[in-house]
């Protein structure tokens, strides 16, 4: 058998998050038992194209024998895939899966952290039963160590980055500050990993060439962190893109709302 350049998984560091699966474009990784794996050695073409979405550093390339790339055991994989896909339905990604949702056709990932992108919720018509306000809430996932910086939702967009807690304390966060953005919620202090989340903004900014940033954080002192992380993006990126501050009360008021 020869040897050829083929992908490589330490599973003792991979964490299960799934951001690389998307990325293959022959579906060569899933996430088996809460770790990816390689499907197959003749379904990876050994480019590495999943190496930028691994938070963990755990996919490299390695020399070693291995089946050759079978662009025909691709086809059939993918062919399988998409009759994998919700509702069995053969489409290509982010085509519609059912209903309004959009989900990305390669499947296989934490289904926590699968991409899906929706459309507009309609307004509730006037007059009749008293209805819930529809949601503003564009995409899945949200939380900043899930979504890839790669992904639609993110392209030219105005990008909301939440503190986790901003959701709660605001009764109108959706109709004033998430409606027409994408977003990205994290807690600077509870979360780790940090040095992630500022590669991704980063990436936001100079990759997915996002328009508009705006930090929504609480008044509580932890929470600026997360105004320093967008700011020091900014500074590292080589766009310039504006990035406004949002501070909430804990009651859910705007205490102050500037330009960085």
């Amino acid at each position: 058998m020869p040897k050829r350049q083929v992908v490589k998984i330490d599973e003792e560091k991979c964490d299960g998050c799934g951001l690389c699966v998307p990325s293959c474009a022959e579906g060569a990784i899933r996430i088996v038992d809460g770790k990816a794996k390689l499907v197959a050695d003749n379904l990876c073409d050994g480019l590495g194209a999943c190496l930028g979405e691994c938070p963990q550093g755990a996919i490299t390339v390695e020399e070693r024998e291995a089946e050759a790339y079978d662009e025909k055991a691709v086809e059939r994989h993918l062919a399988a895939a998409k009759m994998e896909a919700p509702g069995g339905e053969q489409a290509p990604a982010h085509a519609h899966a059912h209903g309004n949702v959009h989900t990305h056709a390669m499947g296989g990932g934490c289904p926590g952290a699968r991409m899906l992108q929706f459309s507009p919720q309609e307004e509730p018509a006037p007059g009749g039963e008293p209805q819930a306000a529809p949601s503003a809430l564009r995409q899945w996932p949200v939380q900043l160590h899930l979504v890839s910086p790669q992904a639609p939702y993110f392209q030219g967009a105005d990008v909301l980055l939440a503190a986790d807690c901003t959701a709660f304390a605001m009764g109108d966060f959706h109709t004033r500050h998430l409606r027409g953005k994408a977003l990205a919620v994290a807690c600077p202090k509870l979360d780790h990993g940090q040095e992630v989340y500022l590669e991704k903004l980063t990436a936001m900014i100079d990759q997915a060439k996002i328009d508009t940033l705006t930090v929504l954080v609480m008044e509580v002192p932890c929470c600026t962190g997360l105004a320093h992380l967008a700011a020091e993006a900014a500074g590292r990126a080589a766009r310039k893109v504006p990035v406004k501050r949002i501070v909430v009360s804990l009651q859910g008021r705007i205490k102050s709302e500037e330009w960085l």
